[in-house]
């Protein structure tokens, strides 16, 4: 059931739920970046991750799996996050790497490559006088930033993105906070991704569970697919009802959460030492 981001009980404050749905079980803990690791500035360029929050990732990943799955190019996450031990997925978890050398089944062929190589150019010519657009070519998608944008603007973009998908029918359209993206048209997604994960590192429920923090509309196909094997935390709101089970209310609590997460796997391990 869906609801609005105000109607879900907060992480932090209900972490004795929280707790009761994890019942004793590592997670698999899937992040976002932007908007949930590290907080949304007007250039994407200049996001970083705070050194609390780095620390609290070098914890966690030293007892329970930890991933990372952006719609960034992996490269460019892999960069920003610089945690060897960690998994990360960039283009919505379309490139895939980690410790266990990971390779999702799902691939884009050489026509996608070639529709995406075609509609940056042109989209970046069409675009280049409008003040604060960013057109970003990534390895498997293109990111409209409208951030920067006067408002009267704005309609000028979402035309532009939506009659060059008219021209590409290899490519579906892709939303997200002052973003719109043209991606692969294919059956893979942030859920999918986190689903496949959970499988391809042989991790079980009963030991296991998959928990995704992330805070923007993409993150919904991995709140989706995991509710009802998995907790979905929605950080801050992105204007539309959700499929996640918790909320929190900015980058400041995740942190605050994934300290707390690391103290309750902790007395986890100690309880089976006794």
């Amino acid at each position: 059931m869906h609801k609005k981001a105000e109607e879900l009980p907060n992480a932090l404050s209900r972490f004795d739920l929280l707790k009761e749905k994890i019942a004793g079980r590592k997670p698999l803990l899937i992040l976002d970046f932007d908007g949930t690791l590290s907080p949304i500035v007007p250039n994407p360029d200049d996001a970083v991750l705070p050194e609390a929050s780095k620390q609290s990732l070098i914890k966690l990943a030293a007892v329970t799996p930890l991933a990372v799955i952006s719609g960034r190019d992996r490269k460019d996450v892999e960069h920003k996050v610089a945690l060897p031990q960690l998994i990360y997925a960039g283009s919505h978890g379309l490139d895939m790497a980690g410790p266990e050398g990971l390779d999702i089944p799902q691939k884009v062929d050489a026509a996608i490559l070639k529709a995406l190589d075609t509609a940056a150019d042109h989209l970046q010519q069409q675009l280049a006088s409008v003040r604060g657009c960013i057109v970003e070519a990534k390895k498997y998608a293109i990111a409209v930033h409208f951030r920067n944008v006067s408002e009267e603007e704005v309609e000028r973009v979402i035309e532009a993105v939506t009659e060059e998908l008219t021209r590409h029918p290899s490519l579906k359209k892709g939303t997200g906070k002052k973003i719109v993206e043209l991606k692969p048209a294919i059956d893979w997604h942030k859920g999918r991704a986190s689903q496949w994960l959970f499988e391809a590192l042989n991790l079980n429920y009963t030991q296991f569970l998959p928990i995704f923090i992330g805070d923007d509309i993409t993150d919904e196909d991995a709140f989706e697919s995991l509710h009802q094997k998995g907790i979905g935390i929605l950080v801050g709101s992105h204007g539309e009802q959700t499929a996640a089970t918790f909320s929190l209310q900015n980058t400041d609590d995740v942190q605050t959460l994934l300290e707390r997460l690391y103290a309750m796997i902790r007395s986890f391990d100690t309880q089976d030492l006794n």
